[in-house]
């Protein structure tokens, strides 16, 4: 399969993750693997090029023994190594008065196809404690995570034709006109390249580095100079095509998100069965978790139903009011090394999820440690809320089978009294109205906390038991179509996924 009808294809992948910036890679790789391109006869009229190979074939490449060549390369074509092509260790003497360009790390660009921007300086401002460069070298980060993020460029339009810029570039000056200076960034950007360097890099974590021999000693493969123009040519042309289908993206994106916004907002000004299947169109492309979010809203305003004309009406009350307990325990003396295998459970934050009580994790302790938490004790239809940490705000109903379970100090129990349903009060505690005042707040130094008395002042909308049922009945019934709903866009990301990978093997494979 050709690459154009690769690209051609693009919208039965599009939903694949990564989809654009994967195919970028494969440009890449397949650049320098000699997929891209043919081999012309009239190649290798190149007297330069055939009196290097000529002197090459004569001697061994003096790559890095430590990284053996990658992969296949056609015939026509050598393994080399940077310091074959040039020098990989370059000063530049010039007048300390001389204006040129200064790059630090900031400036160097990770994408393809960017040029390193500058500031000008003074030779003499620079020429010390810093790597120098020259228009046409290629210049590489090796420190971590810029390498990992492929900051590298050819250095084009110094001032001067003279730059320096950060200690940490390797710098490739070409000594030979068999490489093209945009064909070498090409290999450095390639994602093997990279993975492969990641490997060699030596320091502590957070200074890793790139060695000096992986920059300038590992196989690099290297086309006839007039191929290495007509790759460069069409990775220019292929990522152009890359950057117009990155736009076509973002431009559905803005438009599928504007959809699902005026669904949204649609549904919410009229809950009606009618403006419900806007939510559920295709083509809004409606994220599952902003369903919930909206239909949660919806139901705790009152407006997911039609109003019951024979019910008596909505009151706003405290939580503390509706509520018969509210609090939470603690971790027995020892930590976590004083759990036991076996005894009365004890929940914590772990265990608290959206939509479900998670048993993986749960804790036990003997009946000595337990007697010190039955203050916290659990009792069935309790609503267990985390109100510490990363997990603050998640919210779910303790199954009946905990019953008799304690609960750690992250972990609250939100016991309801006979006014409210435990269904509708975890619903409402799981709501955007409730998680919104949770992720405004912050108490204590290091961690987000909610106290008891913050939970008791929330003020809860509470319509009749009746309507509660109601409620918690559409509720199920909706959630139940968002669940299906992210089912069905999961599958459909896999699908897209696999398509991508057959794709792109059918495109790899020898003909």
């Amino acid at each position: 399969m050709k690459l154009e009808t690769f690209f051609g294809k693009f919208d039965q992948f599009v939903d694949a993750p990564d989809a654009v910036p994967k195919m970028r890679e494969l440009v890449l790789e397949l650049a320098v693997n000699g997929s891209l391109s043919e081999r012309l006869a009239c190649d290798q009229d190149d007297d330069a090029w055939l009196e290097f190979i000529a002197e090459l074939d004569h001697r061994l490449s003096s790559h890095d023994p430590a990284s053996p060549p990658p992969f296949e390369i056609p015939e026509t074509w050598r393994w080399v190594c940077l310091d074959n092509l040039g020098k990989t260790k370059v000063r530049n003497d010039i007048a300390d008065g001389t204006r040129v360009s200064f790059v630090p790390m900031a400036l160097i660009p990770a994408g393809y196809g960017l040029a390193a921007q500058s500031e000008e300086r003074t030779w003499s401002e620079v020429k010390k404690a810093f790597t120098h460069f020259a228009d046409g070298d290629v210049v590489m980060a090796k420190i971590t995570p810029c390498f990992e993020n492929a900051k590298s460029a050819v250095m084009r339009k110094l001032v001067n034709g003279i730059g320096a810029g950060t200690t940490e570039l390797h710098v490739f000056r070409q000594s030979t006109e068999v490489i093209v200076p945009e064909f070498a960034l090409i290999y450095l950007k390639t994602q093997g390249f990279i993975t492969r360097g990641e490997s060699r890099m030596t320091g502590s974590a957070g200074q890793k580095r790139v060695p000096h021999s992986y920059f300038a000693g590992s196989p690099f493969p290297l086309p006839p100079p007039a191929e290495q123009k007509r790759i460069v040519a069409k990775v220019d042309e292929l990522m152009a095509l890359c950057d117009r289908l990155e736009a076509q993206q973002q431009e559905g994106a803005t438009r599928h998100a504007a959809l699902a916004r005026a669904s949204l907002t649609r549904f919410a000004d009229a809950p009606t069965p009618a403006n419900l299947e806007f939510l559920f169109h295709d083509s809004f492309d409606i994220a599952p978790a902003d369903l919930r979010k909206s239909i949660l809203t919806l139901a705790v305003q009152g407006l997911l139903l039609p109003h019951d004309p024979e019910s008596a009406g909505w009151e706003t009350r405290k939580l503390k009011e509706v509520t018969t307990k509210i609090g939470s325990g603690s971790t027995p003396s020892g930590g976590r090394d004083s759990y036991q295998e076996s005894g009365v459970p004890l929940i914590r934050s772990m265990n608290v999820h959206f939509g479900g009580f998670v048993r993986h994790g749960l804790a036990f302790l003997n009946e000595e440690q337990a007697e010190k938490l039955r203050n916290v004790t659990v009792q069935a239809d309790d609503v267990l809320l985390n109100i510490t940490g990363a997990s603050i705000g998640r919210v779910t109903t303790a199954p009946n089978d905990m019953e008799g379970a304690r609960v750690n100090q992250h972990v609250c129990i939100v016991r309801p009294s006979a006014a409210v349903l435990p269904s509708f009060l975890e619903l409402f505690l799981a709501s955007p109205v409730v998680q919104d005042l949770i992720d405004d707040v912050q108490v204590g130094a290091t961690r987000e906390a909610l106290t008891k008395a913050m939970i008791e002042q929330f003020d809860i909308p509470l319509p009749p038991l009746a309507e509660q049922r109601r409620i918690v009945a559409k509720l199920e019934q909706l959630m139940a179509l968002v669940d299906a709903l992210e089912t069905q866009l999961a599958a459909s990301r896999a699908t897209a996924a696999k398509l991508m990978e057959a794709l792109v093997a059918e495109l790899t494979s020898p003909t």
